[in-house]
């Protein structure tokens, strides 16, 4: 081994050498703070220092357990939580819950209380059910917390008046005249500044409101009325932080077990739906502001519910209130520009070092200024937003029974009332569905919208036996769910029914939602891409045309036929087609309803508007619908199979060179998907001599490319019934001004040569003569057009070695019907396509 390289057991120390020639690494990397954070921490300082001596006001726990917990908050779960510049401390969503548990078992109790559910919290976070927590209705958590704002604030108004409160809200209520008719004024004279700061600070108009702007209005409005109050001499009840050596701390909970356990439940739930709610809506305010995305990672929930927990262990056990996210100081954190977890976690130490240092001042602040700011709060938890958004959703009796659950009942109970009220929704959405019957022309249409349950099953079983034995049925589910009951029920009944003679045709808006398919004779069950839909679903505008198509010497008429393999029955307005289904439909083979005998076209019924009086903007809005439905349904089938064929390239095997008629889907009638052809469409499938006159390089071009770059192993020359090229030729009088669709058709005038006098020397179709002249030039211009092929060099040389085979294909659009040029006779036989031959 050569000196120069060092062994590999020595290669894990030189990674810790510092080159040579510079300075000695220096010591341990030292905290840094960025000046957005420090501004960040110092605004919600100011918001969350009168908001947590006004929660814990609330509460009836020391002023002292607010300060506790909003320091707690800020450097435990600012430091261990999942979501980065979310804020914590004591919640107001909590003030309820919390003050119930301290009237019941006390506060030492209350703080042994917060610290079992902090262990709750943690185990759920090991759990990783954060994401679980979500599930729950968001009515049912906006219900919750506008129950909790109406008791704040109908509790808080007897301290804005100088009274004091009740123990529930049906008792605050009862006594709310008496407080009214007498009134503390100093209380009130406090209070109504105390609002109207809040009201008017943050709509200062103007320079002067843009700088102002930027302090807290909660800071504002306590501080301005506690200067008022302190300037006028007012006396009334003030804050009262008794010395930190009486902080009472938690003790072993003390009370029955059933009811700790409840407690214990109540507060877990609140604060990890509360905190994991904020940690969401985090994220949407983070995403919203430029520059910020890449910076501060996305919320880890697990995460955010473990720091919560230890936040809530720690905040108990030194004798403060319950923890959670909250949303005012969150929101502030963001919009002042908060990069990292450094701003809640500097708060949190902001808050420690008033509670040590700023204890006279805080003394100054009047219990009905904090009353007031809480009683704001409650009240902007009654969210006109979330009303309106419940409505819309129709969610609004969810939302109801879970407000009055909580203003009348308690947190627990109102939450469980708006849970099996949310459940019993969900039911009757689910059961609700609408089932039809109607007869349409003969046919029996039985429409299912909604939800196919076994709830439902009843009422479908019923429905069905409606229909006559022997008759045709449709049945169309327009929904995106069957359970097994109802899939069983539909299959039991559509079996019973064909066996006594009726035919049954199940479909749906979604692509595999057919109860039952017909095997292929080799077993196969590959299907198309997405089944192609008629979506001519405008009323005719004549009335409709005879129920046969076409009467031709095989004595086949195309008419209607409903079966077990037909795809739908007239009149369907959502009726489905389906590849190689042996069933025709007259609005389905033709549809503008003008196939005539051999399969020229003439006038009839048109099921889309068009022309000169369509609507403005038809076909732009039908082109729209179109790449809708393509994104809806069938992109998610594709997609992946689209991303292989891009990392890939296209390895087509066949080149198939068709019309370009819009009845002539080759995707279709071939059951081909992306990538399975390279098509040539243009007018009339000509292929032009190499070397002519005025010969179109694009067609040689195609196929050039098509054999020796994309190396194809056959092409496939289509020509279709009712052919407008072939027409053209028939009926073009030699001279004339050369517009260019003449110039394009003189490729075609091979084949029209082609067409024989002599009946017995014409092309073959299945057996028999081609009806008209019209099919007749079809089936001789695929023949012509095969010879026109083979005298290109490309294709010459494929087939002389073995490497290229060609096919002539004619394809019948009444009969939806397609046939092969046979190989074995010379006389242009055009073989039909049974589904038998289907395995070669």
């Amino acid at each position: 081994m050569s000196a120069c390289v060092p062994a590999r057991a020595d290669s894990a120390r030189t990674k810790h050498v510092h080159p040579a020639h510079s300075p000695p690494p220096g010591g341990p990397r030292r905290f840094r703070v960025a000046g957005a954070d420090l501004s960040a921490s110092i605004a919600v300082f100011l918001i969350a220092l009168p908001l947590s001596l006004g929660i814990a006001l609330a509460t009836g726990a020391p002023l002292q357990a607010g300060l506790v917990a909003a320091a707690v908050g800020g450097i435990v779960a600012g430091w261990l939580g999942g979501c980065p510049l979310q804020v914590s401390g004591p919640a107001a969503g909590l003030t309820v819950v919390t003050a119930d548990i301290i009237v019941r078992y006390g506060w030492r109790t209350t703080c042994a209380i917060t610290v079992l559910a902090g262990l709750a919290q943690l185990g759920l976070g090991c759990l990783r059910v954060a994401r679980s927590a979500l599930a729950v209705s968001p009515a049912i958590v906006h219900g919750m917390l506008a129950g909790i704002g109406v008791t704040i604030a109908v509790a808080q108004l007897h301290i804005v008046l100088g009274g004091t409160p009740q123990s529930s809200v049906p008792d605050n209520l009862r006594a709310l005249p008496a407080q009214l008719a007498s009134p503390r004024p100093a209380d009130l004279a406090v209070s109504v500044l105390t609002l109207t700061l809040l009201l008017l600070w943050p709509r200062v108009p103007g320079r002067a409101g843009q700088l102002l702007g930027k302090v807290p209005a909660a800071l504002v409005a306590v501080a301005g009325a506690t200067v008022v109050a302190a300037l006028a001499g007012l006396r009334l009840p003030k804050v009262d932080l008794p010395s930190w050596s009486s902080h009472a701390l938690a003790t072993l909970p003390d009370g029955p077990v059933l009811g700790l356990v409840a407690a214990v439940l109540t507060t877990t739930l609140v604060c990890s739906v509360q905190s994991l709610l904020g940690a969401v809506a985090v994220d949407k305010l983070v995403a919203a502001r430029p520059g910020l995305t890449g910076r501060v990672k996305r919320s880890n929930l697990d995460r955010e519910l473990l720091g919560q927990g230890a936040a809530n262990i720690v905040s108990g056990s030194l004798g403060g209130l319950p923890i959670a996210g909250v949303a005012v100081r969150s929101s502030a954190n963001v919009g002042a520009g908060a990069v990292s977890r450094n701003s809640t976690m500097l708060h949190g130490v902001l808050v420690v070092i008033a509670a040590l240092l700023m204890v006279p001042a805080l003394e100054f602040i009047p219990l009905a200024a904090l009353a007031s700011l809480v009683m704001a709060v409650g009240l902007k938890m009654v969210s006109l937003n979330h009303i309106r958004t419940v409505t819309r959703h129709r969610e609004v009796l969810v939302y109801a029974v879970t407000t009055c659950g909580v203003v009348f009942l308690g947190v627990l109970e109102g939450v469980a009332l708006g849970i099996a009220v949310a459940v019993g929704v969900a039911l009757h959405r689910l059961s609700r569905t609408r089932i039809t019957h109607k007869e349409i022309e003969g046919a029996h249409h039985v429409h299912v919208r909604g939800q196919l349950t076994f709830l439902a099953v009843p009422r479908l079983s019923r429905v069905l036996h409606h229909v006559p034995q022997g008759a045709d049925a449709v049945v169309e589910l327009d929904g995106s769910f069957m359970d097994h009951a109802a899939y069983e029920t539909l299959q039991d009944w559509q079996k019973t029914h064909t066996a006594q003679g009726g035919s049954v045709d199940i479909t749906g808006r979604r692509p595999g939602t057919r109860i039952s398919e017909p095997a292929d004779m080799d077993g196969c069950r590959c299907r198309p891409w997405t089944p192609w839909r008629n979506h001519q679903c405008e009323p005719p505008q004549s009335a409709p045309h005879s129920g046969t198509d076409r009467q031709d010497g095989s004595g086949v008429a195309t008419g209607t036929a409903i079966g077990p393999n037909s795809s739908t029955t007239p009149g369907s307005p959502n009726s489905t087609g389906s590849t190689g289904s042996t069933g025709s439909r007259s609005d389905l083979d033709d549809p503008t309803g003008a196939t005539g005998p051999g399969g020229s076209d003439r006038p009839g019924k048109h099921l889309r508007p068009s022309g000169p009086g369509a609507p403005s903007g038809a076909s732009g809005r039908e082109l729209a619908r179109g790449i809708s439905a393509f994104q809806r349904n069938t992109a998610p089938l594709v997609r992946g199979e689209l991303a292989r064929l891009a990392r890939e390239g296209q390895q087509p095997s066949q080149l198939f060179l068709t019309c370009a008629d819009s009845r002539v889907v080759t995707s279709m009638i071939t059951s081909s998907g992306p990538g399975d052809l390279f098509v040539v469409r243009n007018v009339g499938n000509l292929v032009p001599l190499p070397g002519e006159e005025s010969g179109d390089d694009s067609v040689a071009a195609a196929i050039e490319y098509a054999v020796d770059i994309l190396k194809v192993r056959s092409i496939t020359v289509c020509g279709h019934s009712g052919c407008g090229a072939m027409q053209a030729l028939l009926s073009t009088e030699p001279g004339g001004a050369q517009t260019p669709l003449k110039r394009w058709l003189r490729h075609g005038l091979p084949s029209l040569k082609r067409m024989p006098e002599d009946e017995d020397t014409r092309p073959l179709l299945a057996g028999r003569r081609p009806a008209d002249a019209a099919e007749q030039l079809c089936l001789a211009n695929v023949v012509q057009q095969m010879e026109h092929l083979r005298a290109h060099s490309a294709v010459s040389r494929a087939l002389d070695t073995g490497d290229l085979e060609l096919h002539g294909m004619y394809f019948h659009v009444a009969e939806a019907q397609a046939y092969l040029l046979s190989e074995n006779t010379d006389d242009g036989v055009f073989e039909l396509v049974l589904e038998t031959d289907l395995t070669a």
